[in-house]
């Protein structure tokens, strides 16, 4: 079975303050007489389901281009997580750590309203303790795994520290815990901070 995880993407999908929705110039268009429809793309890296570089939030980070796709495919575990609003995920909402990719379900974002600030998000010393069990990738159903109002943004600092990488934006609605196939590879862009992702389940 595959659970596909990543939010619709449209020009109203919610993005982060300041960043650059998605927008569409259709450039050439078969209605209208074309022999083909062709279309410019506008939008953040960050857009919807998307993997984090390490140049994101370091100037020494690798930009995307350079992460090993190892991060972004094989075996994962989903973890549902009963949190409210603004709070953090701690190691003690968690069961045990199965797989060396961890996704967070916290159902506490909606893709369809518009950018909301109150989301959960990861306790950093959570970080630390899936760094030490060895998990490499961490992913959650949110727009960052730092709440809105960090400034210091210390989840991504440990990402940084013990070479994690991070996938925000997840949709994870109605995908039950348990141990799956993750497939999620970013585009191959030189130099940006981060990438677009369509990220699927399949069930092992």
């Amino acid at each position: 079975m595959m659970y596909d995880i990543t939010p619709l993407v449209t020009k109203d999908l919610p993005v982060w303050p300041l960043s650059t929705p998605l927008s569409r110039k259709i450039d050439c268009d078969i209605r209208k007489g074309s022999n083909v429809t062709s279309s410019t793309l506008t939008a953040t890296v960050h857009l919807g389901a998307h993997v984090d570089a390490p140049s994101h939030y370091s100037l020494k980070g690798e930009a995307i281009h350079e992460r090993s796709l190892d991060y972004f495919i094989g075996k994962c575990q989903v973890i549902r997580v009963n949190v409210k609003k603004k709070s953090q995920i701690h190691y003690s909402h968690i069961q045990g750590i199965h797989a060396p990719r961890v996704l967070f379900a916290t159902d506490t974002f909606n893709y369809e309203r518009a950018f909301q600030t109150d989301y959960a998000a990861i306790d950093p010393a959570l970080m630390q303790q899936l760094a030490e069990f060895g998990v490499m990738t961490v992913g959650i159903d949110t727009p960052s795994v730092d709440l809105y109002e960090s400034k210091n943004i210390e989840c991504h600092q440990m990402a940084l520290r013990y070479n994690m990488n991070l996938i925000e934006g997840l949709d994870l609605k109605g995908v039950p815990d348990g141990i799956y196939e993750l497939i999620a590879l970013p585009l191959k862009l030189k130099d940006f901070d981060a990438s677009p992702v369509r990220a699927i389940l399949r069930t092992m």
